[in-house]
């Protein structure tokens, strides 16, 4: 299998994980239960928390030390930026977080389906970023990223993406929308990761210099996901050991998975 295959697959492969999670609304006849939930939200900040210090971090930082400059500052100021532009996004585009009554973002007419879809893919954007950036530093050249590295880190946002497709497909459903309408929320929510990954490949190849800063931002769009979503919502109303101990299978998943192939 030759490179552009692996790349193709790559950026595929969390809008799979998605869809396929989406799909459980086909065959779970009930609503999802908090407990499972809340195990769910757990897991994927575990993937994501380890994606981002193993497959963004920890590169950005060899990165810099191998070009010769500060190691810590590209890894700082992009994580910071990450931070920020998250927060600007999570500020103006209107979405409502599931079991959540008042929606965030901007005032907006958009009906409640709408803005739940919303809310997931802004899950969405970081992670495709994610995959993004780290095929480009793989493209560069660069030592510290192989394929089989940038192809874990899909592998583990994809295995996060099937519960978080479930969590947005199934709470549609219960909201009277059929499951066929539900499935294509859930995948249109999908969709932005295959593209954001793109955009970021493209962009981060015309100014390779720059590489150490958008890995660190990646991770640092990716944190603030896990900090102002995942964590408080599997840990809110009781049930905070399911959401904790999922966290800590996550983070185990992610580690090995990019350590074994990285």
């Amino acid at each position: 299998m030759n490179d552009t295959i692996k790349v193709i697959i790559g950026l595929l492969l969390p809008l799979a994980g998605t869809s396929l999670g989406s799909a459980m609304v086909f065959f779970l006849k009930d609503a999802m239960s908090p407990k499972v939930q809340k195990a769910l939200l757990g897991f994927a900040a575990g993937v994501m928390i380890a994606a981002s210090v193993w497959s963004l971090l920890i590169p950005a930082i060899e990165m810099t030390t191998e070009q010769g400059g500060i190691p810590w500052l590209p890894a700082a100021a992009g994580f910071l930026l990450g931070i920020g532009f998250l927060l600007l996004l999570d500020t103006v585009i209107p979405h409502l977080h599931v079991d959540a009554e008042k929606p965030e973002g901007i005032r907006s007419k958009l009906g409640k389906s709408a803005m739940l879809m919303f809310a997931v893919t802004l899950h969405n954007i970081p992670e495709g970023m994610a995959v993004g950036v780290v095929f480009a530093g793989f493209f560069a050249g660069n030592s510290t990223i192989s394929i089989t590295g940038a192809l874990a880190l899909s592998i583990g946002i994809a295995i996060q993406n099937f519960p978080e497709g479930a969590i947005i497909s199934m709470p549609l459903h219960s909201t009277g929308i059929s499951k066929r309408r539900a499935f294509g929320y859930g995948v249109l929510s999908g969709v932005v990761e295959p593209v954001s990954a793109a955009l970021t490949m493209v962009l981060t190849g015309l100014v390779t210099p720059i590489l150490p800063y958008v890995l660190a931002f990646a991770a640092g769009a990716m944190f603030y996901v896990i900090l102002e979503e995942l964590v408080p919502e599997s840990q809110a109303d009781g049930h905070s050991n399911v959401g904790t101990i999922a966290g800590a299978l996550g983070f185990a998943l992610m580690m090995v998975l990019d350590v074994a192939l990285g």
